[in-house]
């Protein structure tokens, strides 16, 4: 499924004035890539994803799938967001297959065949993600990185064309952050998904991704379009090490200071 995003501008009303977040963004995301989003906090990544999801109005500008408007939240789209936003008072199982109940409440009753298929499917992607044997637990009894595992599994259970990551690993810690990161790469090796991630870690990026868009301070506009030449069976200790790598993180940090600093020296002019 290939993502279109055309002219997309959005802008809010401030106390200030008007604030724009996001200016005449152009980007194509194709069948089964995965794209991460980088850039300095504020440049308006979870914006462009809110707005992609159908969370948040764009200002100006579309957003299509293969052609068609995107208008709002749909089955074709699914969310991953920094917090698990497990429903608390369901199990692990319950959560995961939650869009399939929805669908059963929205639609006409599936046939036994079509139940048998995506209970099938839940129970694939809870062993897929390591949490088929806690399947009866409740996400309180869950560490962060099993709650973040169910929450991918949810994600991927309406069998999204695209799936939206915001941050989904940025509150865990180090190690469980690197085990997630493998995770990923597993799952999408195996779905081949369409993704879009935004992260602010530059190395995550690099990893994951076969494309890494750099968006400028805000309104953020995009300012470089980095093509990952990585193989996909990637393993983290390995890559992070290889000289190609390491360059191609030096070129994207000196994008984002440059940028960064440019922007911080518009801005103190701005206010004499």
């Amino acid at each position: 499924m290939k993502l279109s995003i055309r002219s997309l501008s959005k802008s809010y009303a401030a106390t200030r004035g008007t604030v724009e977040a996001l200016s005449n963004l152009q980007l194509q995301v194709g069948e089964a890539e995965f794209v991460s989003l980088v850039g300095t906090s504020g440049c308006g990544k979870s914006t462009l994803l809110h707005i992609i999801g159908g969370l948040e109005a764009a200002s100006s500008g579309t957003i299509e799938l293969d052609g068609e408007l995107v208008r709002g939240p749909g089955a074709e789209l699914g969310l991953v967001f920094q917090r698990p936003s497990l429903f608390p008072w369901l199990s692990v199982l319950e959560n995961v297959r939650f869009p399939h109940t929805l669908r059963r409440k929205r639609t006409p009753s599936p046939s036994p065949r079509e139940l048998e298929n995506r209970a099938l499917l839940v129970e694939n992607l809870l062993r897929l993600v390591g949490l088929w044997d806690f399947r009866n637990a409740y996400p309180a009894e869950l560490s962060g990185g099993m709650q973040q595992r169910a929450a991918i599994a949810r994600a991927l259970v309406a069998r999204p064309d695209v799936l939206l990551m915001d941050e989904p690993f940025g509150a865990l810690d180090a190690q469980t952050r690197e085990e997630m990161q493998e995770l990923l790469l597993h799952v999408n090796a195996l779905h081949r998904t369409t993704t879009l991630f935004v992260t602010h870690d530059i190395d995550e990026a690099l990893l994951l991704s076969d494309r890494v868009i750099v968006l400028s301070p805000r309104p953020g506009r995009i300012i470089g379009d980095i093509t990952v030449p990585f193989a996909r069976d990637r393993r983290s200790a390995e890559l992070k090490l290889d000289p190609d790598f390491l360059q191609l993180k030096r070129q994207l940090m000196a994008l984002l200071r440059h940028r960064t600093e440019r922007a911080s020296a518009l801005e103190s002019l701005n206010e004499r």
